[in-house]
């Protein structure tokens, strides 16, 4: 009897706590893994820049941006979209605007598709954040012949434009590790947010091999056009490009070298945003950069510096040289303070030598 009755009783226990859970269970949103998949990322840099150019002085703090970050996963489709806040234009004259927006197929490593408005296909120094680049900016040669702030007019569209893009890693040696990585893409031409003006498109293409752990060495080209370019009889004309770079990088346990030599054919603009084509600047440009960043204590301070040269009509009466050294001060992984000296040369001035600095704290969210 008494075996009967504690059955009984495990049976009305068992029903109770089913009932119990059963309303829960019928008030449980199943959350969609793309949801899951979904994360919000950025990051500030605030600066401070000094320099003494003859006729252009400057002291001053600048906002010099901030980056909101959206990422996912819908099955084999990672997708980004990235806003960017600048003060751009100047004090009080802010531009927001949205600079990466795609999808890419990502299911085999070795040949993914990206569409949309991403980083072009060009130098190893593109792709790179401003936040992780190590320097108060991009290279000049980088900025002009790699659509930041282009030679062509284009305006600053850091280093992106609208197209689509195939890339993949292929030749695994034995441990795993690629050794050949391809990219090619065809674009507008015409930089972010705008439409193709010519129906013309841009191709984009660079190889590189890996043949040891942290060592890249590579060749890009890019054959293309700006279009409505008002040329000198004030007729409106696509403006041909035709640019390479060939490329070298060490970036292993905190060291990182890198060396980029970029050339361009193709007549100039004015200026940055300019529709005007100015001949006295002549149909080609060429630069280089060279940059060693170290640790002098691990994952808390480094020491840089860089040599660069721009020169906008590919002659040395054209040339900016500069001498660049700093250091890099981590407080933490999400918290960085940047600064550096440079000695300028500027064969395009009165006054061909200057100083500058850069001062920026970085953080990351």
């Amino acid at each position: 009897m008494k075996k009967l009755i504690s059955l009984a009783l495990c049976a009305m226990a068992f029903a109770l706590t089913a009932n119990a859970q059963e309303p829960e269970k019928k008030n449980t949103i199943e959350v969609p893994q793309w949801v899951k998949n979904f994360k919000v990322s950025g990051y500030g840099m605030l600066q401070y820049q000094w320099k003494d150019q003859e006729e252009a002085k400057s002291n001053s703090f600048n906002l010099r941006l901030l980056r909101v970050i959206l990422d996912g996963k819908i099955g084999d489709w990672d997708w980004r979209a990235q806003i960017q806040g600048t003060n751009a234009k100047g004090p009080g004259e802010p531009t927001v605007q949205l600079v990466d927006l795609y999808t890419e197929w990502v299911k085999y490593k070795e040949a993914r598709v990206r569409i949309g408005q991403f980083k072009r296909a060009f130098t190893f120094e593109n792709p790179t954040h401003p936040i992780t680049q190590g320097w108060y900016a991009y290279a000049d040669v980088i900025n002009r012949l790699s659509g930041f702030g282009d030679r062509a007019g284009e305006k600053s569209s850091g280093g992106r434009d609208i197209g689509i893009q195939l890339q993949g890693d292929v030749l695994p040696n034995s441990a795993g590790r690629a050794l050949l990585h391809y990219q090619i893409g065809v674009y507008n031409g015409e930089g972010i947010n705008r439409s193709d003006k010519d129906s013309r498109k841009d191709v984009i293409g660079g190889v590189w091999v890996m043949p040891i752990k942290g060592v890249r060495v590579g060749a890009f080209g890019w054959t293309g056009s700006h279009g409505k370019m008002l040329d000198a009889n004030g007729e409106r004309v696509s403006l041909p490009l035709n640019r390479y770079a060939i490329s070298a990088e060490y970036d292993k346990d905190e060291y990182t070298f890198r060396a980029e030599y970029l050339h361009s054919q193709g007549w100039a603009a004015q200026s940055i945003g300019s529709d005007v084509i100015d001949y006295s600047k002549g149909d080609k440009a060429d630069g280089w950069y060279v940059f060693g960043i170290v640790p002098v204590v691990k994952s808390k301070l480094h020491a840089k510096a860089r040599y660069q040269c721009y020169r906008q009509s590919k002659d040395w009466a054209s040339s900016k040289t500069m001498y660049e050294a700093g250091f890099n001060y981590f407080f933490s992984k999400n918290l960085e303070l940047t600064a550096e000296y440079a000695f300028v040369n500027d064969r395009t001035l009165n006054k061909h030598n200057y100083n500058f600095v850069d001062v920026e704290l970085d953080f990351r969210f």
